[in-house]
């Protein structure tokens, strides 16, 4: 299998340390895919099909802060959101540095960031498209009608 998945905003690749995914990547991946990056990518693929909600993947965490908070972004269900301030109060750090360590998750979508918002705004996404590609994932997940 190659390494790269396509999807409506670009390729997806994903990188490994040969135990974890430890990243996605918005790029064309290089040459084949390990077995991990194949499983991760069937697994992408069946989600943006809809036939998917919760991935089973070992992913790298992170250590403090950014582990809880990503920890606590996988916790949050399929077409549903929290807010920065949600992920605060869980996770007992400042909304502003949860903030940091959703916009710093090396592994969005398979650790749902696209499903953290502001307060009053959408909040950011490092996905090519920026918050339409955020936008586009909510709706693909039913949870427009919780934002427009």
């Amino acid at each position: 299998m190659t390494a790269t998945l396509q999807w409506p905003f670009g390729p997806i690749s994903l990188r490994d340390d040969g135990q974890r995914i430890t990243a996605l990547d918005w790029q064309p991946g290089q040459g084949a895919a390990t077995a991990l990056q194949a499983e991760g990518l069937r697994q992408l693929a069946e989600y943006f099909a809809g036939e998917r909600q919760v991935f089973d993947l070992p992913l790298d965490w992170g250590q403090g802060l950014h582990e809880r908070v990503r920890r606590a972004m996988a916790g949050i269900p399929f077409g549903e959101t929290r807010t920065y301030g949600d992920i605060a109060r869980a996770v007992g750090a400042p909304a502003q540095a949860v903030g940091q360590a959703c916009g710093a998750n090396p592994i969005p979508i398979l650790i749902p960031c696209h499903r953290v918002l502001g307060a009053r705004t959408l909040g950011g996404f490092s996905a090519p498209g920026g918050v339409e590609t955020k936008v586009a994932l909510l709706r693909h997940e039913g949870a427009a009608g919780l934002l427009i």
